[in-house]
This record gives structure tokens, sequence and C-alpha cells, in this order.
């Protein structure tokens, strides 16, 4: 892999911070539809059964991702054609028009079966240009990185995602405290989206000052689309299995972060303040071990993290969560939900790199965006997914058994990627 050598420290922290910017926006949106679940659902698919209702919204939530790996392949060829920055910018621009409809469609009560419509219709839009922003970012830093620290580049691609957790975490609790529940339920959950909204225009011309990577320009032969399509069918059983590792923490991360407010409020039955507080721990503990170990995979190997890190999910997910349900309070919540984020942060660290080294150079960016994005359709169903294990078991610790089948997915992959020794030593590269 070809590397630029950026001439001083503060090149480098520009660098990142242009191109994570749309990955913030991206993640800020998915997390506002998830804290404002419950609000959604009253005002686009009313119900006489609230569990109904809820699940309506949640599935519209997954329905974005069932988009990922459409835009994972168009989107992903398109980059690895045309160039990293190009793509960038026309997924920026698809997902600023998708958070624009989830903004400002009227409800229900207004225009009838046409608003939920237009809501899946935003979700979808923002799930097609979100199926290839998190491999195009992760592509682009791990090209950009200097030689032993791509593990840590490439982890700030995942750490700004924290940063929209918190700033959409910390931005739910003001608006609890300065908002009536009444006038929040109505109208103030759009206020969430509409920031969002002005966000974009900020992010559109960071992004624009973004250069071409050096790997990038340094190909004398890019492959057609139908090249590019032809090859991620060669190479089917590496996406694959790089979907089956990324599961781990697709799931891992949807529990802790969009799943908590609603599972907080309508399973544990704790105050909004309580979940978003914990919600914004969560997004810190985040963004604190993730450079962290993006830095220890660049020593190490990433192999040693990940297997370390699906093993103890796949012991302790269900357990913890028994154990909060069992007496379900804020300090048992945090607890759980902080060990929870050190096995996700820790396998994250070492996952986005490792995706970025054992994909193919020529479709790099389109095999990566598409085993994330495989993986992300399930894994982003995880609200869904967690509310009718809940409804149909009748265990509110159901969604550690989800948990646990995901860990368990990625320590197969793991042991499979990693049983050739040439791919442990990837990183020393």
């Amino acid at each position: 892999m070809t590397h630029t050598e950026p001439r001083s420290r503060s090149e480098s922290v520009k660098a990142i911070f242009r191109v994570v910017g749309g990955n913030f926006l991206e993640m800020y949106d998915f997390m506002v539809y998830g804290y404002y679940a419950s609000a959604i659902a009253r005002t686009y698919f009313p119900s006489h059964n609230a569990y109904a209702s809820l699940l309506l919204t949640l599935l519209t939530f997954a329905a974005g991702f069932v988009m990922r790996p459409i835009g994972a392949i168009v989107l992903g060829a398109y980059i690895d054609h045309h160039g990293r920055r190009k793509g960038l910018i026309v997924t920026l621009a698809l997902m600023a028009v998708g958070t624009l409809l989830v903004a400002a469609v009227p409800g229900y009560a207004t225009i009838g079966i046409l608003a939920p419509l237009l809501v899946l219709g935003g979700r979808l839009l923002q799930g097609f240009s979100a199926g290839v922003e998190l491999g195009g970012v992760s592509v682009y830093l791990s090209e950009i990185a200097t030689p032993g620290h791509r593990g840590f580049y490439c982890s700030w691609q995942s750490a700004s995602q924290q940063v929209a957790v918190m700033f959409a975490a910390l931005l739910g609790l003001l608006l609890q405290r300065w908002m009536p529940a009444q006038a929040m339920n109505d109208w103030g959950w759009r206020i969430p989206f509409i920031i969002g909204c002005l966000i974009v225009p900020f992010v559109f011309l960071i992004r624009r000052s973004l250069q071409e990577t050096e790997a990038f320009l340094a190909r004398k032969h890019r492959l057609a689309a139908g090249e590019i399509y032809r090859s991620m069918i060669t190479n089917w059983r590496i996406v694959l299995l790089g979907m089956a590792m990324v599961l781990m923490t697709t799931v891992s991360f949807y529990l802790i972060t969009a799943y908590t407010p609603t599972f907080g409020k309508e399973v544990l039955k704790l105050s909004s303040s309580d979940v978003f507080v914990v919600t914004l721990c969560i997004g810190l503990s985040n963004l604190i071990w993730l450079p962290l170990m993006g830095a220890l995979s660049d020593r190490i190997g990433r192999w040693p993290l990940l297997l370390a890190c699906t093993v103890l999910a796949l012991l302790t997910a269900y357990p913890v969560l028994h154990w909060l349900v069992a007496d379900p309070g804020f300090s048992r919540l945090l607890g759980v939900e902080l060990w929870l984020s050190f096995i996700y942060a820790s396998y994250n660290g070492a996952l986005v790199v490792a995706l970025t080294e054992i994909m193919p150079a020529d479709v790099r960016t389109a095999g990566f965006s598409l085993a994330y994005s495989l993986a992300t359709t399930l894994g982003g169903s995880s609200l869904a997914i967690s509310q009718w294990l809940i409804h149909l078991t009748g265990n509110n610790a159901a969604p550690g058994l989800w948990l646990s089948f995901a860990a368990l997915c990625g320590l197969i992959a793991t042991v499979l990627v990693y049983r050739d020794p040439q791919r442990r030593m990837l990183h020393r590269l």
C-alpha cells in the first residue's frame, strides 16, 4: 500500500478532520432517529397498539440499512474508478437530501399515508449514501496514513461517529430541559434533524478541499465498473468473511448507542435524562478507546484484539444484560454499557483498518463497503430485532443473545481470515 507522508502534524489533523466530517453527519442523523423513535412513531406511524407503532418505526430505521449493500456496490465502484474525493462529495449530497426529507415531512394526521412513505424514502436515500460513506472514509484514511500508523488513522473514522453520538445525546438532554414533554413529542423532536440539515453546507465546504490520495493517483490502471463487479465476485470469500467480522461491531455499536434510549425508557422504565446521560458517557468512552486501540493494533497486530474482544463479548454479553434487567437502575445501565463500550471500541479499533488491508487494492472501497454494508443490514436492524426478541421471549435481556450470536460470527471469521500467517503481518507493511 502506498502512503502519503504529510509535511506536518497539523496537516495530518486537518486531513483527518476534512474527511470524517461527513461520517459525523451520517451517524448524527442515524442517532437522532433512534433517540426519538417513540416520538416519530406517534407522528408517522400512529396505532392503537404502541408496540406495533414503535416496531414500524424501528423497521423504517432498519430499512435504510437494506439499501446499504446497493449503495456499496454502485457508489463503491464509482469511488474505485473516479477517485476517493469525488465519491465522498457525492455521498454527502445524497445524505443531505435524505436528512431533509425526514426533517420536513408533515405528520400522518396532515398528509396521511404519504407521510410514512416519504420518511421511508428519506431513510432509503440515507442508507444508499451511507453504504459507501464509511468505506470511502476508511480507505481514504488508510491511504494517507504514515507507515506504521494505519490503525490509529483509521480509528478516527469511528471516533468521529462517537462525537456525533455525544452531540446528539447532549442536544437531547438540553431539549428535555428546555421544552415541555408534550411539545417535544409533538414537534420538538424535529429540531435535531433541522440542525443536521444546517450542518450540511459546512461539511460540504470542507470536503471540497480534500486532495486525492497519492495511492489512488499512482494506480496506472483503474478498473471499470464491470471489472470491479467481476473482481468482487471473484473475491466473494473475503467479502463474506469481512461481513461476518463486521457483524460483531455493528450489532454492538447500535445496541449501545441508538437502542439505549429506547431500551432505557421503554423496557427498563428509566427517565429520559438518565438514558441520555448514559448515551453521552458511551460516546465519550468510545471516543477514548477507539484511537487507543487503533494505535495498539499498530503495535501488536489486528488479530489479537479481534480474537480477544469477540471471546469477551461471547462470554459476557448476555450475563451482564441479565444482571441489568434483574434490578434496572441508572448505575447498572451505565456500568453495563461502559463494559460493552470497551469491547466494541477495542474490537472496532482493529477491525476497520483490518478490512482495508485484507481487501484487494483495485476494489478496496467497493469490497470494504459491500462487506460492511451487508453486515450493517443486520446490525443496523438490531433495534427492531432486539424489540422483537423481547416481545417474543418475554425476556428483557434477550438483546444479549443477539450480541452473542454476532460475536460468534466475528470469532469464526477472524480465525478463518488470520489463519494465513501472512495476513497476521499486514499491519507491519
